[in-house]
């Protein structure tokens, strides 16, 4: 908090500081605790009447009152990493956008607009990494429309809590009633601790997803829009470990596209009556030796919030958040 030379809490941020990250601490309201005061930290994304609003890491939003506020002041815009590779968030947007291409995209200004038959939010959602060229309700009518006439609902995918996310843009999506539908987490690591968790020899690697792979696959009834979502990317591996014998489903599964210094792992899945003996972590050490073949020496994965056996095994391997990521529907369905 902000300290004046006498000693006392002061108030060093205004309206005009919307849009950059602060810390404040304010008078709490609760009647149910001890607690005087709550701290908030994040970017400053309104001051409206009296009323600010600040959108955490995580992407919630917290509303306080100006007359509750004992201290704030501008913070930098994102701490220095304790560990991991050092990255922004547009070199990140971009790379994992490359790993999961879809079959149609189009340009609007600096957004990309993204459609894969409705496989998957993350190809069917747009990107927006800059200024769309038009002012934000007109570029909003212009997804709508072009995700209405693909029979498609609209979303918008923000990201939150690093340098160059988008909290302004949530605020402004919820503001027109947009509903934040998912919630996950990007999460970066080194690349050569992974691949030295496991002997992989056991491990067959392909450049497509045959049968098998696709056996394990989460996802039934996969489609050829969704093989080539799957097989998307600048050097994509597919990673299996048979089953216990020719006709059974694959007994563990992994994908690892390569991309540069970056390698980005997804679709890790393992049988359920398999779990908790280490083929999770030999997937990814064959696909992470593969990978620092290739040249990447960093990687990325993808997890959801409320996937605790999940982030516990990446945060085992090195992994840590980076940022987090969310995906907005038009609250008119993509009707006109």
């Amino acid at each position: 908090m902000e300290i004046s030379a006498a000693g006392r809490l002061e108030v060093r941020i205004t309206a005009a500081d919307v849009g950059k990250r602060v810390s404040v601490r304010c008078l709490t309201d609760a009647e149910d605790t001890t607690e005087k005061f709550t701290d908030t930290v994040g970017v400053l994304t309104s001051w409206d009447n009296g009323v600010l609003t600040i959108t955490r890491k995580g992407g919630e939003s917290v509303r306080m009152s100006e007359s509750s506020l004992v201290a704030g002041k501008v913070v930098p815009a994102a701490p220095a990493r304790r560990r991991g590779p050092s990255a922004g968030y547009p070199e990140l947007a971009h790379v994992s956008a490359r790993a999961w291409r879809p079959v149609v995209s189009e340009r609007l200004g600096a957004w990309e607009l993204r459609a894969a038959a409705g496989y998957t939010r993350r190809a069917n959602s747009v990107l927006p990494l800059g200024d769309p060229g038009l002012p934000l309700d007109e570029a909003l009518s212009v997804v709508r429309r072009w995700y209405g006439d693909r029979g498609l609902p609209a979303y918008v995918q923000t990201a939150t809590g690093a340098e160059g996310t988008q909290e302004l843009l949530c605020a402004e999506l919820e503001q027109r009633g947009w509903t934040r539908e998912v919630t996950a987490e990007l999460w970066v690591g080194a690349l050569a601790p992974v691949a030295d968790r496991a002997d992989p020899s056991g491990v067959v690697l392909s450049r497509s997803a045959d049968e098998g792979w696709l056996a394990r696959y989460q996802r039934k009834g996969v489609s050829e829009v969704a093989l080539k979502v799957l097989g998307s990317g600048p050097s994509v591996w597919f990673a299996t470990v048979p089953g216990e014998d020719a006709d059974s489903a694959p007994a563990a599964i992994g994908r690892c596209v390569v991309d540069g210094r970056w390698a980005g792992f997804g679709a890790v899945e393992v049988d359920p009556a398999l779990r908790r003996r280490g083929l999770a972590s030999l997937v990814m050490a064959a696909l992470a030796s593969r990978a620092l073949e290739e040249g990447a020496s960093a990687a990325w994965l993808q997890v959801e919030a409320d996937n605790v056996g999940a982030r516990a095994l990446y945060s085992g391997m090195g992994f840590s958040a980076h940022h987090a990521y969310h995906h907005y529907r038009d609250p008119r369905d993509g009707s006109s």
